[in-house]
């Protein structure tokens, strides 16, 4: 396993001093992966805080970013000061590329060597994989890079669902804007939630964003495999998707494709990873998602149309896989398109996210 190392971020005497912050920029990196976190780190500065944010490159070169846009950095990692506090690795989403950088991969384990604290943004979880910073660790990464990052990396033990993760001295976000989630929790973490709290309300963002990563990604079980195992998986995932009002209960399932129950049962996990009470709940899920975000159904209705049955159905689900409520989620994701009128939904949504901006100071406080 790659190691951390054990610089003190301590203050001595009790007295404020700065707290070097080493964010590693490179060609192809995702600008809000670097400037998520700057923008965090620079703005507690003006409630007390004292980091000292450096933006390094290997080559010392200015990088070009994944839009375009040219980012300025202040040298290589030999100019950084001889304590580091915290390193920040950003991602690009071509992360092949990325770990086929040997210089930026030697560079991140040298400087995790003398840090106390490393970090990730998105992709750059792969970095710190190849560096072996992760071997044995939980991490997180983009919700659509996980299978990716377990698939290259068996020895990491990837979470898909969370906004980041804190194992030891090493702490991984998801992707791109959850930087800022991140390094909100740093502040929290160095300076006590009231400061985190400020730089939230001055950016304009979610201290501790209700929800995981779930809510943004599109839940797809594996293509079965050729061969009349997954022909037979393949009807009954036809079947649910086709209808998910339709009694979708396994002795149903199973007579659709002629198999006893619990055949079907080790047939479809073994070919998907998940049973099919776990698939029919994830299609009606995605299927409550889509008429939440295109339509202007009551929340009773959509839970009716996407097989539910009832609204106390729906929430309970959306709050297992989302954590969150559907209002909440509709008032988040649905369509500009849609012109909408006061109804008891909107109430509903507006009690639901009031209760999760607590929850979320609470969790924080």
């Amino acid at each position: 396993m790659g190691g951390v190392g054990g610089a003190s971020g301590l203050a001595r005497g009790g007295r404020a001093r700065r707290h070097v912050v080493a964010l590693i920029a490179f060609d192809g990196v995702q600008l809000l992966d670097v400037s998520g976190p700057v923008e965090v780190f620079t703005t507690a500065n003006s409630y007390g805080a004292r980091y000292d944010v450096h933006v390094v490159s290997p080559t010392g070169d200015d990088v070009r970013t994944s839009s375009g846009v040219r980012v300025g950095v202040d040298g290589t990692p030999g100019s950084l000061p001889r304590r580091v506090d915290t390193v920040v690795v950003p991602g690009r989403r071509d992360w092949r590329r990325a770990v086929a950088d040997t210089e930026l991969v030697r560079l991140t384990a040298a400087l995790a060597a003398r840090t106390a604290r490393v970090t990730s943004v998105c992709a750059g979880a792969f970095v710190l994989a190849e560096a072996g910073l992760l071997d044995g660790r939980r991490a997180a990464t983009h919700w659509d890079l996980a299978g990716d990052l377990a698939a290259a990396y068996p020895r990491v033990r990837v979470a898909a669902d969370p906004l980041f993760v804190r194992d030891g001295p090493v702490v991984t976000s998801a992707g791109v804007t959850a930087g800022i989630d991140l390094a909100l929790a740093l502040v929290e973490e160095d300076h006590g939630a009231h400061m985190a709290r400020e730089v939230a309300r001055q950016l304009v963002v979610f201290m501790a964003r209700p929800g995981g990563q779930s809510q943004f990604s599109t839940r797809m079980a594996p293509e079965p495999s050729q061969g009349a195992a997954g022909s037979a998986v393949r009807r009954v995932m036809d079947a649910v998707t086709a209808d998910p009002t339709d009694d979708h209960g396994l002795d149903a399932l199973a007579r659709l494709v002629g198999l006893s129950p619990r055949h079907l049962g080790r047939l479809f996990r073994a070919e998907t990873g998940m049973s099919p009470g776990q698939y029919v709940e994830a299609v009606r899920l995605e299927a409550a998602q889509a008429l939440l975000e295109s339509g202007p159904d009551g929340i009773e209705e959509v839970a009716r149309r996407a097989g539910f049955g009832s609204s106390e159905s729906l929430r309970r689900v959306f709050q297992q896989h989302l954590g969150i409520a559907p209002t909440v989620y509709r008032a988040r994701f649905r369509t500009t398109a849609i012109t909408t009128t006061t109804t008891a939904d909107d109430a509903d949504c507006r009690a639901d996210a009031a209760g999760a901006a607590d929850d979320g100071d609470r969790q924080a406080g």
